[in-house]
């Protein structure tokens, strides 16, 4: 039998070991509460000890707290941590679920009550019935094109947009559609259509979970009653990816209460294409003024180094959600700086990757320590090339290896096919060839699914370009031969292999050691993302994708990028726009046989990404043309301390900063050392005068 700690004991063990601002958010009173956490920053522990202090003190019991999140693996997670906080008060039965296991429970339960004796099923596989208003609807069936459709579908209901506003909606936000508006709209209706099958039995999808629980709450008064004299007291994790369709539930689960907690960071939101909004978060204030707002900053995951190149990369944010970044405040011992290096091809980069792997395994690093992050999973091919001949255990996470992928298997049997017709093509050609009816068009599709089954085949046709520069003679029965001994030579997943994964399939893990790879112009950002202008939305996504990326890393971290995708190919790259004025000039490896060359990225626009000449632009790491997001208030305040200085110093002003110097900083927005010295005409007297200056009105600025 469990006994029940004395409340100074239970306090002391909720609050022994957090940090003031943790301490803060899990002593706030009942009340709407907001806790603005960076990565890092104990996030879990925090909201968690807030749920333990609630009930231990009395404010609310165990079975009035409903707890929500958006994986399995978070709500699991926080459940585990209530049980540990358990002393006998009730905490571990307070109910954590995501939104949707969450509504399933409720609607349940009150279905009978709001429908009466029609029976519902989930859709557990919505692709059958998203095929037949495909087809109905004249749009194509093939796998990825169903897949594309159901994403739209998905995208809408989440976003609360009704077959009959989808056309209008889309082409008013811009946003990338598979096929035709009017014919997904049709699809959409059609699809809604054939879920209500009779009186006797209605077909669920999970967005239909979150729209019927909402609706049953907001149209029976006695439901409404029932549920909030249940739950009294909500947390909502990950705020910052909530759809509005979660929120309308949400909504409808608070009334017109007020007892709710979220936790959140606005420069994480990288789920928009799902239809999640940070606008909820970053309203939060407005919606409730009264709101207690906690900032964690204070970053126990990585290293000061680590955490110093994390804000330089989002103090470039633009738009509205830069303006609630985070600065991050590493905790950890110091650790070795963040390397640099720039390839002339792909494979050179996967195989120094592979050899940098071997050598942290071998000096100690557990290979489940190390993961190796990209942009789209088709990247990583060469990487598990290079870490099967390094002999380096490895496995794929959030997708399947290259050579397992359907689509890539599919191309291998057509291209036995074609090996036993006679043919006069060359072999990249009759690849090619073979590939386009699978999928491989000039251009990339829109569509989610289908550009991932582009970007695949587009990877195959590169590899074999690359295998037939280094051997013209090569034949097709040979390239099949060669190409399924590889297939077969990868390793299994195991559990202690390195990780390859996507950087979404990255977000909420943390490893060791992270080789961020991959990182050139049209890849990160992606090249759709740029073609909505480069200082658009997508574009700042991207953005927070790399931040996302960075974060991942405890200790070790590694940047790289290659100038080709083949050896020998023209090398007509460039190096990621995030990396302008962050990756030193020296970044240049050419692999262990060759010497390095003192050549790096050339200054060019964070913005366009064109080379910078002239040197008040190369100064602002933008063309001068380019749009400002510069801090007006911070560079008044700047003016106003150099003037004061210059007085003190009896020298004049531009001796202490020049105009551009300033405007430099109100732009970027330094949060260190290593962020300020990275402005061209700020060296090391400057900082040593200067520095602690600076560096202070800006961290005033930010707080204000």
């Amino acid at each position: 039998m469990m006994v029940a700690m004395s409340p100074t004991a239970s306090r002391d063990r909720l609050l022994g070991d957090l940090d003031e601002e943790q301490r803060e958010a899990v002593l706030a009173p009942r009340g709407p509460v907001c806790v603005l956490a960076g990565a890092g920053t104990g996030k879990t522990r925090t909201i968690t000890r807030r749920i333990a202090h609630l009930v231990t003190a009395g404010h609310v019991a165990p079975g009035q707290v409903l707890a929500v999140t958006f994986t399995q693996r978070a709500a699991g997670e926080m459940r585990g941590r209530l049980r540990a906080l358990d002393d006998g008060t009730g905490t571990g039965s307070v109910q954590a679920q995501t939104f949707h296991a969450a509504a399933r429970r409720q609607l349940a339960y009150f279905w009978p009550r709001v429908v009466g004796t029609t029976d519902w099923q989930l859709l557990d596989s919505k692709f059958a019935v998203v095929a037949q208003a495909a087809n109905r609807s004249g749009l194509p069936t093939g796998t990825d094109n169903v897949r594309d459709l159901a994403g739209e579908i998905e995208w809408a209901k989440a976003s609360l947009i009704s077959p009959e506003d989808y056309p209008a909606t889309v082409a008013e936000s811009g946003r990338d559609i598979p096929f035709d508006a009017a014919k997904v709209a049709a699809a959409y209706a059609g699809y809604e259509a054939l879920k209500a099958r009779g009186n006797d039995l209605m077909l669920l999808d999970f967005d239909d979970l979150l729209l019927h629980t909402a609706a049953a709450i907001e149209n029976d008064a006695a439901v409404a009653q029932e549920f909030r004299d249940r739950y009294r007291c909500f947390v909502v994790d990950e705020y910052q990816d909530v759809t509005p369709l979660q929120q309308r539930v949400l909504d409808a689960w608070l009334g017109t209460r007020d007892d709710l907690t979220v936790v959140g960071d606005a420069n994480q939101t990288i789920y928009s294409f799902t239809g999640a909004s940070p606008r909820y978060l970053l309203d939060f204030s407005r919606r409730f003024p009264d709101a207690a707002v906690v900032r964690l900053e204070r970053d126990y995951r990585s290293t000061p180094q680590v955490v110093s190149l994390a804000n330089r990369v989002i103090a470039a944010a633009r738009g509205r959600m830069a303006g609630s970044r985070l600065h991050l405040v590493g905790q950890r011992p110091p650790g070795p700086n963040p390397t640099f290096n720039e390839y002339p091809d792909e494979v050179a980069e996967a195989a120094a990757v592979a050899r940098s792997i071997k050598k942290l395994v071998e000096s100690g690093t557990a290979p489940a320590e190390i993961a190796v992050l990209y942009r789209i999973n088709a990247q990583s091919e060469v990487y598990e090339e290079a870490l099967t001949e390094a002999g380096v255990p490895f496995q794929v996470r959030g997708g399947e290896g290259f050579f397992s992928r359907q689509e890539v298997r599919q191309a291998l049997l057509a291209l036995q096919r074609a090996g036993d017709r006679d043919t006069a093509l060359a072999l990249p050609e009759l690849v090619r060839a073979t590939l386009e009816p699978l999928g491989l068009t000039a251009e990339p599709p829109a569509g989610t699914r289908a550009r991932d089954r582009w970007e695949a085949l587009a990877a195959l046709a590169d590899l074999v370009d690359d295998e037939v520069a280094q051997r013209p003679q090569l034949d097709l029965r040979t390239l099949l031969t060669e190409l399924r001994q590889r297939a077969d030579s990868r390793h299994p997943p195991v559990v202690q292999g390195v990780t390859l994964a996507s950087l979404h399939a990255a977000k909420g893990l943390e490893w060791d050691a992270v080789f961020l790879v991959g990182l050139a112009d049209g890849t990160l950002p992606i090249s759709h993302a740029l073609s909505h202008g480069p200082d658009s939305e997508p574009v700042e996504e991207e953005r927070r994708l790399f931040y996302v990326g960075i974060t991942r890393a405890r200790v070790h971290l590694t940047l790289s990028w290659a100038l080709a995708r083949n050896p020998g190919g023209r090398q007509g790259r460039r190096p990621s726009r995030f990396l302008n004025g962050i990756a030193p000039q020296s970044a240049r490896d050419d692999g262990p046989s060759r010497s390095r060359k003192p050549r790096g990225p050339a200054p060019r626009c964070r913005v366009c990404n064109a080379p910078l000449s002239a040197s008040a632009a190369i100064m602002l790491r933008r063309c001068e043309t380019c749009p400002s997001d510069i801090d007006e208030q911070l560079l008044a305040d700047l003016k106003d301390w150099r003037l004061r200085i210059s007085k003190e110093m009896s020298v004049p002003a531009y001796v202490v900063f020049t105009d551009n110097t300033l405007i430099a900083i109100a732009e970027s927005l330094p949060g260190d050392d290593a962020a300020l010295v990275a402005i061209p005409g700020i060296g090391a007297r400057k900082l040593e005068q200067f520095g602690a200056d600076v560096l202070g009105l800006v961290r005033d600025r930010q707080k204000s």
